[in-house]
């Protein structure tokens, strides 16, 4: 591997790492064209304590290592990614099977190829067994990111002939055989629920026949998403019946409905009085609902808490709340209406405490922003409600859907599953008049008296930068009155020339410049911190100290230090983010950037997403043509391929069976009992 190829493959992995390099851009077949990087939505949040996950180190480089990455031509820098992905035994790991490479996030096939022939010769062809199964493991965590939690066997076998595997279903199937991936076979949905069997079928004969798919995956998506429909199920079957002790009645509810402040709101409330589990649909207004919910349980003297996707959404949502001091009663120590992030609220640092089986303190739990929710973040959240808790998902399903694997709040609404309560609350003034169009297709011209919308054309990506920094810089300041520093920047990717690279290096000249003496970065620059997939957060620099970088997170006041090895992975100058980083926020003013190279990139739900983070002000810097009302048209976000609504239904029909043959054996023992008529 030479030395400008180590370099690439550590670049690659850095990429990775800090969400530059998108999933989309990987799951790809080669020989095609691809667009410049493009960033990946975050992912959900992995508990990490926000003061100690800014101060990672490198993993312990194990024995022999640095010399197999040496002879296979790998960069040393890459050793501690190897030793934290391979563990302690990576260097005879490598040596063995040299495409155990793939596993580390951000190396490619052709890259693993290199090492492998650098260590092996011509010992190990295309067709060699070890690099098939780690293909097929690599396709597969690709298509994770990407949101799949599993694909069609002829999906991985075209992902195989791809980067030259001889016989690719064969590879798939050696894969298969030796455990490497699972196999599950999901009955497509093809009988209308509730339909009869045909005449002379049983209902077993009905199930057999109907036809399944053959799905493959990996074990911690198929168990993230069996573990969560389980216990969906279990919040169904385990709902607090009238009387139960520590129930409310029907009156009690219908009481807390009759007072709430809009009727989607006491809508919401009925659901929840008759049901364990409840999908709650709006934009940005409707979180009043979800609020007025979180107020009545509380009224009713529920222990109660609403979770939402980042730090700024749950000011928001709490910004709805009555006054604590007045909503909670003298005798208590918590807020009765704690209004916490998911991350804090899986970590323990927000929210109720959990006990001695790890379930929280909770009758009711509302989880906002749901559509961020990916398998694995929405299982840890079921799995710690205790049983007779109730489950309501809320949030608005045209946004930009969870970076990590699943569809969570689509497959649950697509069920059927449980109660689905619309808001009719629109949002307002003609940014809310905008989005509510272009989430059903439609592009409308918007009445705005007040420059609530505006849009400046630009001819090419470099009059889209200088537009750009005009606007936050200057026009948004005097026309419309909020400054710079409340003004978000939002564009399609962060390679390109009006990429976010290209614009924060432009906002930071206009609005901030300094020589970046602290690697990049000066005091008081606007960044996004980024621990972790998912975890965006709009900070500034305080300052560059020894141990690292030190941060404010703008949303909360709290303070972290980013060790100097994790700067580059995990910050990034913030005047302009990407749609994916800004899902969950919002800004008094928005610009968001359409340059012409983004035309292949937009979709309905990145328009949406983008266009709906600005509470006052929208300017649209616009390049794209055409391409903009067909995308908003006609061009949505790719399909997922996941097994979550199988497996609701699935869970369903079963409940319903056994509640059909619960009543029949009923009805029986009823006949048993009636006396007899006529002789003995």
């Amino acid at each position: 591997m030479t030395d400008d190829k180590a370099a690439e493959l550590l670049a690659a992995v850095r990429a990775v790492e800090s969400g530059e390099r998108s999933a989309a851009s990987f799951f790809t077949e080669p020989g095609k064209p691809q667009a410049a990087p493009r960033p990946e939505p975050s992912a959900a949040p992995r508990p990490a304590p926000a003061d100690v996950a800014a101060r990672r180190g490198p993993a312990a480089v194990p024995d022999g290592l640095r010399e197999v990455l040496a002879e296979g031509g790998a960069p040393e820098a890459l050793a501690p990614r190897v030793a934290e992905v391979l563990g302690d035994r990576s260097g005879d790991l490598l040596r063995s099977d040299p495409w155990q490479l793939l596993a580390v996030p951000g190396v490619r096939p052709e890259q693993a190829d290199g090492f492998a022939r650098a260590l092996l010769g011509e010992a190990g062809g295309p067709g060699d067994e070890r690099r098939t199964r780690a293909l097929v493991l690599w396709l597969l965590e690709r298509a994770a990111l990407a949101g799949h939690t599993a694909l069609e066997p002829a999906a991985l076998a075209k992902g195989l002939s791809g980067y030259a595997v001889p016989e690719p279903d064969e590879a798939v199937r050696s894969a298969v055989d030796a455990g490497a991936v699972l196999v599950f076979e999901d009955a497509l949905d093809t009988m209308p629920q509730g339909a009869l069997p045909a005449a002379g079928q049983d209902e077993q004969e009905a199930g057999e026949a109907r036809p399944v798919r053959i799905l493959l995956g990996l074990d911690h998506c198929a168990l993230a998403e069996e573990s969560l429909a389980d216990g969906l199920g279990r919040v169904i079957s385990t709902a607090a019946r009238p009387g139960a002790p520590g129930e409310r009645g029907p009156d009690e509810w219908e009481s807390a409905a009759a007072g709430a402040p809009s009727a989607s709101a006491a809508e919401l409330i009925r659901a929840v009085a008759g049901h364990a589990l409840v999908v709650h649909t709006g934009g940005e207004a409707a979180r009043a609902e979800p609020a007025a919910l979180l107020t009545a349980a509380g009224q009713l003297g529920l222990r109660a808490c609403a979770a939402a996707h980042t730090a700024g959404g749950r000011e928001r949502l709490a910004r709805l709340m009555p006054d604590p001091d007045r909503a909670e009663s003298a005798a208590s120590e918590r807020p009765r209406h704690p209004v916490v992030t998911v991350a804090g609220l899986l970590d323990g640092r927000e929210g109720p405490g959990r006990d001695g089986e790890g379930a929280w303190a909770l009758d009711l739990l509302i989880v906002c922003d749901a559509p961020q929710l990916d398998a694995e973040t929405a299982a840890a959240l079921v799995e710690s409600l205790p049983d007779g808790a109730r489950l309501v998902l809320s949030g608005d399903p045209n946004v930009l859907g969870s970076s990590g694997p699943g569809q969570v709040f689509a497959d649950v609404l697509a069920s059927g599953s449980c109660p689905h309560i619309a808001s009719r609350t629109p949002d307002p003034g003609p940014v809310g008049e905008l989005v509510s169009g272009i989430s059903i297709g439609e592009l409308n011209q918007v009445d705005a008296p007040g420059k609530e919308v505006v849009i400046v054309p630009v001819r090419d990506a470099g009059e889209a930068v200088h537009r750009t920094v005009q606007l936050v810089a200057d026009s948004v300041p005097r026309a419309i009155g909020v400054p710079s520093g409340d003004t978000q920047v939002i564009t399609t990717g962060h390679g390109g020339a009006a990429g976010t690279r290209a614009l924060n290096a432009a906002l930071k000249e206009r609005l901030h410049p300094g020589p970046g003496r602290f690697d990049g970065f000066d005091p008081g620059d606007r960044v996004v911190h980024t621990p972790s997939r998912g975890r965006a957060t709009p900070a500034v620099v305080v300052s560059g100290e020894e141990e690292g970088l030190r941060l404010e997170h703008l949303s909360t006041g709290e303070r972290v230090v980013v060790a100097r090895d994790r700067v580059a992975d995990e910050v990034r100058h913030g005047w302009a983010v990407t749609a994916h980083q800004a899902v969950g926020m919002n800004w008094p003013a928005v610009v968001a950037v359409l340059p012409g190279d983004a035309a292949g990139d937009l979709t309905r739900e990145w328009v949406y997403t983008a266009f709906g983070r600005a509470e006052r002000h929208l300017s649209v810097v616009h390049g794209v043509e055409d391409a903009l009302p067909k995308a908003v048209a006609s061009v949505t976000a790719p399909a997922r391929t996941t097994r979550l609504r199988a497996l609701l239904t699935q869970s369903a029909r079963a409940a319903e069976a056994a509640r059909t043959a619960q009543a029949g054996r009923g009805a029986a023992g009823m006949q048993d009992d009636q006396p007899q008529v006529g002789p003995a």
